[in-house]
């Protein structure tokens, strides 16, 4: 399985950033490597001194696919998630000043907070999600999936041009605003509609 991970797709988390919106979406890869499990604790990593939580649903792919069209886009999954791109926002502004890849500062070990999934059918409408991630009790991003500049279906389309999805693949759909530096002992939590999706702790 493959983590395919989507950047920029929310304007206001492009303009936190000062980044340019991207004319089609923005994509890199995780490892399998860097899941982690919902409940179990993330710890810090030694080579960055600033690393920040984005909050993401998260799609299940369930069957393959190549050159999806949109409009057949729901029939490849069933469940959805909320996890965390975790990012090393010091290393990858280093490697971006330098024209590098990002994947130091995006695809490190434990970097991608999977919580428990949820059949989509649970949902009256996915593409009017609410989702938010509270650190220590307190509310640091929150968004709908209705502000998805590329929304889940057209996302599904845009991936399966550049690669062939495959059952278990996931797709990290991006991150609204409120991003932020996480620290030791920080409690991390994420809902979809109020309902806990995922927990862990910073070590």
């Amino acid at each position: 399985m493959k983590i395919i991970c989507v950047g920029r797709n929310y304007d206001e988390h492009i303009k936190e950033l000062k980044n340019t919106k991207p004319k089609s979406p923005i994509l890199f890869l995780k490892p399998d490597t860097s899941i982690l499990k919902n409940d179990q604790p993330f710890f810090l990593p030694r080579f960055s001194q600033n690393i920040e939580h984005e909050v993401e649903i998260l799609v299940k792919i369930k069957k393959i696919g190549k050159n999806i069209d949109k409009k057949f886009a729901h029939k490849y999954y069933d469940e959805i998630s909320l996890g965390i791109d975790f990012t090393a926002r010091d290393l990858q502004q280093k490697l971006k000043s330098k024209g590098l890849p990002w994947e130091k500062a995006k695809a490190f070990d434990f970097s991608a907070v999977i919580g428990k999934w949820v059949l989509k059918s649970h949902f009256f409408n996915i593409n009017e999600l609410t989702f938010k991630l509270k650190k220590n009790d307190i509310v640091v991003q929150k968004g709908n999936t209705n502000q998805m500049i590329w929304n889940i279906d057209h996302l599904i389309e845009e991936i399966s041009k550049i690669f062939t999805l495959k059952i278990g693949d996931i797709i990290f759909t991006g991150t609204p605003s409120g991003v932020g530096s996480i620290k030791i002992n920080d409690k991390l939590e994420g809902f979809i509609n109020n309902e806990k999706i995922f927990s862990t702790t910073v070590k």
